[in-house]
């Protein structure tokens, strides 16, 4: 595991086409009828593309007799998109807890867990610690801690510019934010299930004398999760890079400006 690389985790159309309007002879006169055939042709030819843009963009809105969609056809939006549904009422540790046993709930939980599990939190003994027992199953509490302990040692919060308490030095912010981006599951069952969160982080120390800036990465986090005392909670989780957009052409803000948004930033409540 590498938590300094990637926040704590384990590597492991629609078709507008524009018709000219006016006259098309640009008010001149009507030219001889080899001419005005020519423009009827190019005219029933703009409809038939037009007919055909049509076609192709409503064509993943087709479905078969029984109302699915047809084989080999694009998932329809309605299936990424977000439910609307509150996820949880109650928190465990100050981490949401208590996600419907359903699919969507396993979602919601994977990606208030990746969240968690990318915080600044996990750079502090007692606080990891806190946030290990609240989301973990029972059989994989020790386990999970006993690695997390490793991985957050003494040298690697001294490499990334922290003090051995995880906390930043005087005149510094330190930063480390997951923001899920969205959820899939891969397998699904009463007892189980393994999710896919798809992930952008923030990573770094914002201040004057830091050597370690700032920084966004993109990654997709895999956590298999088991239903266990009436929650979903982690059996294990994994890490890959991407996928990743093309970075934009934003200015890049001041320290102080990065400070100032973490400090006035507060987190979500991830829902599926």
């Amino acid at each position: 595991m590498n938590p300094g690389d990637e926040q704590g985790y384990s590597e492991t159309g629609q078709t507008r086409t524009h018709l000219p309007g006016g006259d098309p002879y640009g008010g001149a006169p009507r030219r001889t009828g080899r001419s005005s055939s020519r423009s009827l042709i190019t005219v029933v030819g703009v409809v038939v593309l037009l007919i055909a843009a049509i076609a192709f963009a409503n064509r993943g809105d087709s479905s078969s007799a029984d109302g699915s969609a047809d084989k080999g056809e694009q998932p329809r939006s309605s299936s990424t998109a977000a439910s609307g549904a509150r996820p949880v009422e109650t928190k465990s540790g100050g981490i949401p807890s208590g996600f419907a046993h359903t699919e969507q709930g396993a979602q919601s939980a994977a990606a208030n867990y990746a969240a968690a599990l990318g915080s600044d939190g996990m750079f502090n003994t007692a606080r990891r610690h806190e946030i290990v027992q609240s989301i973990a199953a029972p059989s994989t509490v020790s386990q999970l801690k006993a690695g997390f302990d490793a991985d957050y040692s003494a040298d690697f919060l001294r490499k990334v510019g922290l003090n051995n308490n995880g906390s930043a030095p005087q005149g510094s912010t330190f930063v480390s934010r997951t923001l899920p981006a969205g959820t899939k599951v891969t397998s699904f069952s009463d007892s189980a299930a393994t999710v896919e969160v798809w992930c952008s982080g923030l990573f770094g120390l914002a201040g004057d004398s830091s050597t370690n800036p700032v920084t966004s990465s993109w990654f997709t986090v895999t956590m298999k999760l088991s239903w266990s005392g009436g929650d979903w909670k982690i059996l294990e989780s994994s890490q890959k890079t991407g996928p990743t957009p093309v970075t934009g052409d934003n200015p890049v803000s001041g320290t102080d400006e990065i400070s100032k948004a973490v400090q006035e930033f507060g987190g979500f409540t991830y829902a599926r």
